[in-house]
């Protein structure tokens, strides 16, 4: 065998490495544009408007800092109607006053 036969006459394995190589690219770039595409959905929750911000004085001395669409006055009682409970806050004073 001579040297010529001997180091240029194998099979390189070019063909494979390079059929591996591109898939595993293109494996990596789908998954990154997917991920990227996944980041760029935002849901955002619709804006619910409660009004002004106001403040109930209770008659025991305490204060409640609510709005104004969810204070309720009915037959001269005062109901904060909120997402899960119903208070009765009647005897209290609203204040149309701005709280942080």
């Amino acid at each position: 065998m001579t040297r010529t036969e001997l180091y240029h006459d194998k099979p390189t394995t070019f063909f494979w490495k390079g059929t591996l190589l591109f898939f595993l690219t293109c494996i990596l770039l789908g998954i990154g544009l997917m991920q990227y595409s996944q980041n760029q959905i935002k849901i955002d929750a619709p804006k619910i408007d409660l009004g002004r911000k106001v403040v109930v004085h209770l008659p025991n001395g305490e204060e409640v800092f609510t709005y104004e669409k969810l204070i309720i006055q009915k037959e001269g009682k005062i109901i904060y109607k909120g997402e899960r409970n119903t208070l009765d806050f009647t005897g209290g004073t609203i204040e149309h006053k701005d709280w942080e």
